[in-house]
Parts: C-alpha cells; structure tokens; sequence
C-alpha cells in the first residue's frame, strides 16, 4: 500500500490513494453498483418475490428474479469505469462494456441465491483481469488466476461489507448505512490459524473422494481420532459466507469433486469464483487447491467452467492435500484402510 490506510476512511479515497487507477476505477464501480441491490436486499418480502424462478439460466439451471436484477445492476454499474468486457455468471456469452477498457471483470451477480427466502448472508464475487489485445471473446477471458489484477466479494448479512484485495493484502470496507457509503474497517486480513471448524456438506459423504471421507472422519473422531481434538462443522451454502467466516476466523471448506452427475469436476466456477476466493485466501495467508493443484495456477477451459474448490487456514489445506496425495496412490493404501464411520 502506497498510504497509510484510516479506519473509516472513504473506499473511494483510499482506492485512489492504494491502487493502480484502473483497477480503483473499476472497484468503485463495483462498489457502488452494489448499492441498489443492498436497498432490494434488505427490503425483503417488501419488494416482492425476489426468489421467484423466472426461468432456466444459460446453463439449464433456473434463475430467481433476484438473480437477474443483480446481473443487470453490475453490468450496468460498470459502463465508462474502464473494463472492456464481462463475464458473469447469468449470462452465456460475454459482455462488451466499453470498447478502450483495459480490464476484464468475471462475476458472480448473486452467490447464494437459493438463500434468499431464508434471509441468510448471500453476496456478489468479483475477478478483475487484464484486456488482452484483439476483438472481445471468451478466449480472452481463459486466464490462470494468478494474472487477476483484483478480486474479491459483496457480502450482504446482518451488515454489508466489501471485500477486496489487489495483491497488497486483503481490506474490508463496512457500508455505512447512513451515509450510503463503504468505508474502511480493516486492513491487512490475515487468516487465524487456531480454529478448529471445518466447512463441508455432509450430507453428499456418501459421493465423496476417499481422501475427503478419510478427512472428515478423522475431524470427526475428535479427541479419540488421529487429529487429537475436537471439532465443529459449518455450513452455510452460500460460498461468500463461508469465505467471509474463515476470514474472521480461520478453519477450512472443502466443495469436492464427487460421484454425482454433473459434480465430477466439482460445482464452483473457476474464474468468477473459485479464482477470487483463492486471491483473497492466499492474500490473507491461506492457501486454495481443487485437490491436487493450487487453484491460482489452473488454466480454464471455458468461461463456465467448473472446479472443486478446498481453501482456509494453510495448514489445514495442506493436510488436505495429503489425503489426496496418499489416496491417489492406491484407494486402499494404510492412511484409509481402517476408516468406516462415513462409508457406504
């Protein structure tokens, strides 16, 4: 960072005093197409049926009508704050925003929207990437996470926050209600490494990788078990929740590949969230992986494309990551031969 940062100073200020100008333009931007759908949010049944289907999004899976005020918001939000294209979630094919930007923005408009009747925190991730020369396609966008210029979330709970980081550490700016603005409340966000909570889905066990099933029991087994002590589970399903909360707190989430039909190369979208995820983790001292390979340095394939998605405190990941190595070897190599609490 170029300035020393204020608690409480203005986004905008503090954007234009610690970031290369177009990615502050760009954030800003972001920031302030936020503000409408934060107004929708919190309204509730009061503005309608924001969870209602409106119908199957490009992928085949349906859309809430929420879904679709979130895209148009930050499609819109971002016109002349210098980004070429856009990618988003609800949308099949890439957006041209302004025809001299610099930057490429993936996004996902609406994490967390079969949330949205239970007034659970829901969110907005964000990847901000350089525009590479030539006419706008999906190919440009086909870029390792580790070329983000930015990236980072909207959380929308019990208060907003925008969180974001440009690869000089990770910063949280609160949304002042009164004044209808973000300002700063930390900076430099590092990662406890002391939780013992682990975020994961239980209820697919019976479709997991042997190296996660072996990794969850072991948690599971407490005091008794290999890992000498207890632990708690977490769950949100709205990912942006469950990134928020490891900020704060440490711990690790685990989104696997598994045995289900349309799950065997994970759910999560590489570069419109998985990517950011990964920036901000590592930023803040943790580490991301699909499994086998640090998130940041997997090439897409596609626009949409999926991956399976482990992050949190960097021990914790690490110990992950030797699962799957030792399982990878051989399914019934010793590290799982004796487990059978979460076999089928």
């Amino acid at each position: 960072m170029t300035s020393r940062p204020r608690i409480g100073e203005d986004l905008d200020a503090f954007l234009s005093a610690n970031a290369p100008g177009d990615v502050a333009g760009v954030l800003s931007a972001l920031a302030k197409a936020s503000l409408p759908l934060v107004h929708l949010i919190r309204r509730g049944r009061l503005a309608g049926a924001l969870d209602a289907a409106v119908g199957p999004a490009h992928d085949g899976f349906g859309q809430r009508a929420l879904d679709l005020f979130a895209d148009e918001a930050f499609v819109n939000g971002l016109k002349g704050a210098g980004a070429r294209g856009v990618v988003s979630e609800e949308r099949a094919d890439p957006v041209a925003i302004d025809a001299d930007g610099t930057l490429l923005v993936a996004i996902d408009p609406l994490d967390g929207s079969s949330n949205i009747d239970a007034n659970i925190a829901i969110g907005t991730f964000f990847s901000v990437l350089d525009a590479p020369q030539g006419e706008l396609q999906a190919a440009l966008f086909l870029q390792p996470g580790l070329n983000q210029r930015a990236a980072g979330f909207v959380i929308y709970g019990p208060h907003v926050a925008f969180v974001f980081t440009t690869g000089a550490g990770v910063c949280i700016a609160t949304l002042d209600p009164d004044a209808k603005a973000y300002r700063i409340s930390s900076v430099g966000v590092k990662i406890p490494t002391d939780s013992r909570e682990f975020a994961i889905n239980a209820s697919n066990s019976r479709h997991w990788p042997e190296p996660v099933r072996a990794y969850v029991e072991d948690c599971l087994e407490g005091n008794e078990g290999p890992r000498g002590r207890n632990f708690d589970m977490r769950w949100v399903a709205s990912t942006v929740a469950d990134v928020y909360r490891i900020l704060a707190r440490g711990g690790v989430y685990l989104y696997p590949e598994d045995s289900r039909e349309g799950y065997e190369h994970g759910r999560l979208r590489l570069i419109y969230e998985a990517n950011p995820v990964a920036f901000l983790i590592e930023e803040a001292g943790g580490a991301a992986i699909d499994g086998f390979h640090r998130i940041l340095e997997v090439k897409p394939t596609s626009i949409h494309g999926r991956t399976p998605l482990i992050f949190g405190s960097k021990d914790k990941v690490e110990r992950v990551a030797h699962y799957y190595s030792e399982g990878s070897a051989s399914q019934r190599a010793p590290l799982f031969g004796k487990r059978g609490l979460l076999r089928r």
